[in-house]
């Protein structure tokens, strides 16, 4: 049951990357290229497999078949990810769009940081152990719990997503860009009422 758990929590992160990368090909290849490690045309491949394969093998994760095969594959690519980070970071390179979840659509400048190493990082050695530890698939009671956690998880950061993208550190709140329309509304209502 354990290992299901922690599978479909590997799984869902892979997912969670990879769904907002497959809709933004160009994004991503920016991003590939901003890490300067690979040749041009392996750029633009990389760019093209890297959500497909996130999604398909969170997904065999979650799921819970192939498990051990899919676990290794997850530690490759976090491997990857690791590799890519940690060279940068060393090389004083902070100033990159991590590329791990969403990329582009913020206002401040994306920087990597030591964090994104080890997270990385962690979820390769995560990934290795499921991948010598697991079994080659799980039960039909460990998928269904594995799946409503892994349910659970992809609902909680998709509205942690959604609550960024409205709400940003150093930025007026919400509510701030709603005052003006708010007295805008009442001016309207009050004209409306007693005529112009």
């Amino acid at each position: 049951m354990m290992w299901a758990v922690v599978a479909a929590l590997v799984g869902g992160t892979l997912l969670l990357a990879g769904v907002p990368k497959a809709g933004d090909h160009e994004g991503l290849l920016r991003v590939v290229r901003g890490y300067r490690l690979l040749p041009s045309g392996v750029e633009r491949v990389v760019a093209r497999v890297l959500p497909a394969a996130e999604i398909v093998v969170g997904a065999l994760l979650v799921f819970g078949v192939a498990g051990r095969t899919a676990a290794a594959a997850a530690a490759v690519l976090f491997l990857g990810f690791f590799v890519g980070l940690t060279v940068n970071l060393a090389r004083g390179r902070r100033e990159l769009d991590c590329g791990c979840f969403a990329f582009g659509d913020h206002d401040a400048a994306p920087r990597i940081g030591w964090f994104h190493s080890v997270r990385a990082g962690g979820f390769a050695v995560v990934s290795i152990v499921l991948a010598l530890t697991g079994p080659p698939g799980i039960g039909v009671l460990e998928q269904a719990a594995a799946l409503a956690l892994a349910a659970l998880v992809l609902t909680a950061a998709l509205a942690a997503a959604q609550l960024r993208a409205v709400v940003h550190v150093g930025r007026r709140p919400v509510d701030e860009h709603l005052t003006p329309a708010s007295a805008e509304l009442r001016a309207v209502a009050t004209v409306s009422r007693y005529g112009a």
